[in-house]
């Protein structure tokens, strides 16, 4: 009888709170993307392909999501399927989001070999002239932390991510929109060119204040379709 008075008087509209409602936010929406890239955009070393997002420009974190969806970058199924059927405007405001947020860099991973440190440096600073390699800080800033609307910061990757990306579009596993310059000086690099830059790049101490150049503040030494904030 006392359990029967129990339920009785237990309110019918009492809702559990494993059954609270789900607020339709933004930040809701992006714990998809915070398993892999972190809480924070801050990315994960775990796995090469977990990278830091934020601080990146909008309009490079925009043009690679549309990238995904338009099956340009082929290196992450699972990319793909999450954007696939997202408009512009839904992934330009993903994008706004990501750049805005400032998690702390990891600490400079060593360079174990001196000769590495000289090439990745000099290829990074320098180019490479005989080749046709300009200097990647020419186009991504003397302090690398890139330069708005869209080209990204290299400073606070791993060096595995810079090495696997570089990889990609040499294997044409990766695109950008045309001309694809990075494409274009991926093919011109040597493969132990790639560890060199990666490990270089990863040594590299993060400014604390990390923002990307502003826009037209680099003369670029070529022709990149992926500049333009566009399809």
């Amino acid at each position: 009888m006392v359990l029967l008075w129990a339920c009785l008087l237990w309110p019918l509209d009492r809702t559990p709170a494993w059954a609270a409602p789900i607020p339709d936010t933004l930040e809701q929406r992006l714990l998809a993307c915070a398993a892999c890239h972190g809480a924070y955009g801050e990315g994960q070393q775990i796995n090469d392909y977990y990278p830091r997002i934020a601080a990146k420009p909008a309009g490079y974190l925009f043009n690679q999501l549309v990238n995904f969806r338009d099956r340009r970058r082929q290196s992450s199924p699972v990319m793909t399927y999450l954007v696939e059927f997202l408009s512009d405007d839904y992934l330009r405001e993903i994008a706004q989001h990501y750049s805005k947020l400032r998690p702390a860099y990891p600490a400079p991973q060593p360079v174990s070999s001196p000769e590495a440190r000289a090439r990745g440096e000099a290829l990074m600073t320098r180019g490479d002239p005989a080749r046709k390699i300009p200097a990647c800080v020419a186009c991504h800033g003397d302090a690398l932390t890139g330069m708005e609307p869209s080209i990204p910061g290299l400073v606070g990757l791993d060096a595995r991510y810079i090495g696997a990306q570089i990889g990609a579009w040499r294997n044409k596993l990766r695109r950008a929109q045309e001309p694809d310059c990075m494409a274009s000086i991926a093919s011109l690099l040597e493969p132990s060119d790639i560890p060199a830059i990666a490990a270089w790049l990863a040594s590299r101490s993060v400014p604390a204040d990390a923002h990307p150049v502003k826009a037209a503040s680099l003369l670029l030494p070529m022709d990149c379709g992926g500049v333009n904030v566009s399809k």
